[in-house]
């Protein structure tokens, strides 16, 4: 089950609706719209993973749904980032053929582009510097964009505080 940012639920399917919805309203400020994925976890006795389907229109807002699920607990960082990724390249292929199936969605689908956030960073501290290049190939030759810290603000903020 998804969740609207107010915390309301939502069946997946209806997703394109709401985003078309404010892609339309969006258009009055002849600005940017994207579609952003984002996936963040946090240990706890299990992995709770929350992934997030984000439209912003630059420079006007945006609007966002998420889902939660828990998994047995992760304890490699490399596994958890690629678990992450995996779910929002899968998330992002879900959407992509809930749009392609429906003609009303054409224009959103072909002007926004849809781009994946990592909640990984190149901080010299941070553990996960060194996986970026693998994350960043995958999401790359799955055909997305790839996004990570500081400018991955889906992934490192959006589902980070959710999944807290």
């Amino acid at each position: 089950m998804f969740y609207t940012g107010a915390n309301k639920m939502i069946e997946f399917q209806e997703i394109p609706k709401a985003l078309l919805t404010f892609f339309e309203k969006s258009k009055q400020y002849d600005a940017q719209c994207d579609i952003i994925i984002g996936t963040d976890s946090q240990n706890r006795r299990d992995t709770k993973i929350v992934s997030v389907i984000c439209m912003t229109c630059q420079g006007h807002g945006g609007i966002f749904f998420y889902k939660m699920n828990h998994i047995p607990k992760i304890t490699n960082v490399k596994q958890k980032l690629q678990q992450e990724t995996s779910d929002s390249l899968l998330l992002a292929s879900d959407l992509i053929n809930l749009m392609e199936v429906n003609e009303d969605y054409e224009e959103m689908y072909t002007s926004c582009p849809i781009s994946i956030h990592v909640d990984a960073g190149n901080s010299r501290k941070g553990k996960t510097k060194l996986l970026i290049p693998e994350l960043m190939g995958w999401i790359n030759a799955c055909g997305y964009e790839a996004c990570t810290k500081p400018a991955s603000f889906v992934a490192s903020t959006i589902a980070d505080k959710l999944s807290k």
